[in-house]
């Protein structure tokens, strides 16, 4: 999953029905709670300033960071045998990494080339590797150990990790964080009742969901929230 630096994708499905495998619960509590404080102090306070930049660049902001993903979400639709979906998403990244100029804007959807997400973890399910455990990460999440396995490899795909300037590493991973988190004020309000409980089930359904590649998962919400969280 391409969730990082306290994303949480606020979803509500019903396409997961076994009850997930919660066996940290008191400890995953815990650090769900730490974040909580970390990011009502730190994050979001910074992601509604965020918000009120014009739109036009908001939105090259997120062209840029989609366009870092291109690389890694080829080599997993490779390694998950969609060798034409690897060539699209592969020359996504060439067009909008020129044309485009930097990824700042999106010039490859706009000829036909159709974005896609894949990462190393949707790579292991799809290999046949269980999920395992619900975790809990600090700072970072929502996870799962598999996902959390696979974190060192798509770390590693991705561009920002090849880049020797650590300054810049950190500031564009800085930067990645706040743009999601400000894509996510607005559907906070979906959150009810148990919080934990409810971001715990929205994360393995929407891995669930990722992981079928949206096949005989068919939501009207689910697409609705897609858009939303990662096209605009």
């Amino acid at each position: 999953m391409k969730i990082t630096n306290l994303v949480i994708i606020f979803i509500s499905l019903n396409i997961y029905t076994e009850e997930v495998n919660d066996p940290f619960e008191e400890l995953n509590r815990k650090t769900y709670e730490f974040n909580e404080k970390l990011d009502s102090k730190i994050l979001k306070p910074t992601a509604q300033a965020y918000s009120k930049l014009p739109p036009p660049v908001k939105k090259g902001v997120t062209n840029f960071f989609n366009n870092l993903e291109e690389v890694d979400t080829s080599v997993n639709q490779l390694l998950q045998g969609k060798p034409k979906k690897s060539i699209n998403d592969i020359t996504r990244f060439v067009i909008n990494s020129t044309i485009g100029i930097a990824g700042l804007f999106d010039v490859a959807t706009k000829m036909g080339l159709e974005r896609h997400e894949e990462d190393f973890g949707q790579t292991l399910a799809v290999w046949g590797v269980g999920e395992g455990p619900y975790i809990m990460l600090p700072l970072l999440g929502p996870s799962t150990l598999r996902d959390t396995l696979s974190r060192p490899v798509s770390s590693f795909l991705s561009v920002t990790f090849h880049m020797t300037d650590t300054d810049v590493n950190i500031a564009l991973k800085s930067v990645d964080a706040l743009e999601t988190r400000e894509r996510l004020l607005e559907v906070e309000s979906l959150l009810s009742g148990d919080k934990y409980a409810f971001v715990k089930d929205a994360y393995i359904q929407s891995m669930y969901y990722e992981i079928k590649d949206g096949i005989d998962v068919e939501d009207e919400f689910v697409d609705d929230m897609d858009d939303f969280l990662i096209d605009q």
